[in-house]
């Protein structure tokens, strides 16, 4: 869907690896736990639209953006336009498409699954999708969702000049294009938007429901995200939409749709912020699943060799400072967003744009350092720690 298609080789740093996983044995109890996150007063607001001032602009496309900590919202703000042609202002319910942060509900829709005995993680994916390509015999569902499974990115198949939308379907004669894996499934990591898109499927196949009703019957409407949509053009709407745009030397342009913007399970869920507070509000409750299954999540793979595959189901996971740090990144056509989360501190940001470009991952963690008291000199993610990854 042109969301984070990149590469992402295994780690060596053993001890990081080790670190990690040792780390993430505290995650169970992460929602009662006492933060030791500073608790300063409200940072200035014009500090934060000083971050913001790229968006903040009456005639481009905008942000918004969510602080939330100890389960409070600490900040709500929005900058420019959610709509140019109509004038719409962005709110903090003006609603985004995720891009790349669906995968943590793709991932969810596959847990509740399994916590139902639908599924079991170590299920190879041919005995359980029919059309699964058969050389992709030796895939199971956990390697598509840490990206371990080694599949060919499925966008590497799609023509330039093509028209007519990819949709998730599609995507099983897409890899039958190839004939191997980049690798054994289980001995590397690489990022796949193809492996999400999979994911969607397998929830249709065991959930009995296309996978955009799943979503809303299953996590949604539970959680009180009414409008939270796996947008399907002709079939659903989005309520408050946001469309998204490029700024370049020429001006602003509508960038709205591409060719791969259809896929639904690695970037096709539009919410707000508004409406994700609701979902960060029920991962750190346990709301929809239990948490044994969400520590699993939260935990990052190991690779055979003892290195981190630093990817749990769904997320980056890394250790900053010494206190874990979960995030994502969704880049698509027309969109750039980010979520940090830390856990242990209770420490939520999340930041949604609709323009091509910038780096709101940046943003987030500048938001994120000024009720963490750490250093404001941008610290890396995850996906930056490797060639290719975006």
């Amino acid at each position: 869907m042109g969301q984070e298609d990149g590469l992402l080789r295994p780690m060596h740093d053993q001890s990081l690896a080790a670190t990690l996983l040792a780390t993430f044995a505290l995650l169970a109890g992460c929602a009662t736990a006492t933060s030791n996150t500073r608790a300063p007063t409200a940072p200035d607001e014009r500090a934060v639209d000083a971050l913001f001032a790229a968006y903040d602009h009456p005639e481009g496309p905008g942000a918004s953006v969510v602080v939330i900590h100890e389960g409070q919202v600490v900040l709500s703000r929005a900058y420019g336009l959610a709509d140019l042609e109509a004038r719409t202002r962005a709110t903090p319910e003006t609603q985004y498409r995720l891009a790349s942060l669906t995968k943590q509900f793709t991932a969810t829709a596959i847990m509740l699954l399994v916590e139902e005995g639908k599924l079991h993680y170590d299920d190879r994916v041919v005995d359980v999708l029919p059309g699964f390509p058969a050389y992709l015999r030796d895939v199971r569902i956990r390697h598509l969702l840490n990206h371990t499974s080694g599949i060919w990115d499925y966008e590497a198949f799609v023509p330039e000049n093509q028209t007519v939308q990819v949709k998730d379907r599609d995507v099983l004669e897409l890899l039958a294009r190839a004939d191997h894996t980049y690798f054994p499934p289980g001995s590397a990591v690489r990022y796949s938007n193809s492996g999400y898109a999979v994911l969607s499927l397998i929830v249709e196949k065991a959930g009995g429901m296309p996978f955009a009703r799943f979503l809303h019957e299953r996590v949604f409407a539970p959680l009180g995200m009414q409008t939270a949509v796996a947008y399907e053009a002709g079939i659903s709407t989005v309520a408050r939409r946001a469309y998204g745009y490029v700024v370049d030397a020429n001006g602003v342009r509508p960038r709205d749709q591409s060719p791969t913007s259809a896929v639904l399970g690695d970037g096709g869920v539009y919410a707000s912020v508004a409406e994700l507070v609701a979902w960060n509000a029920a991962l750190d409750a346990h709301t929809l699943v239990g948490a044994d299954t969400q520590k699993l999540a939260w935990t990052p793979a190991a690779l055979p060799d003892g290195s981190s595959a630093r990817y749990g189901f769904g997320w980056f996971i890394d250790e900053d400072e010494g206190r874990v740090r979960l995030s994502h990144h969704g880049e698509t056509c027309g969109f750039t967003n980010a979520i940090v989360k830390y856990p242990q501190q209770r420490l939520t940001v999340i930041v949604l744009t609709n323009r091509a470009g910038g780096e709101p991952w940046r943003l987030a963690q500048q938001l994120a350092d000024l009720w963490l008291g750490a250093p404001t000199a941008s610290r890396t993610w995850p996906f930056e720690t490797t060639p290719n990854a975006r």
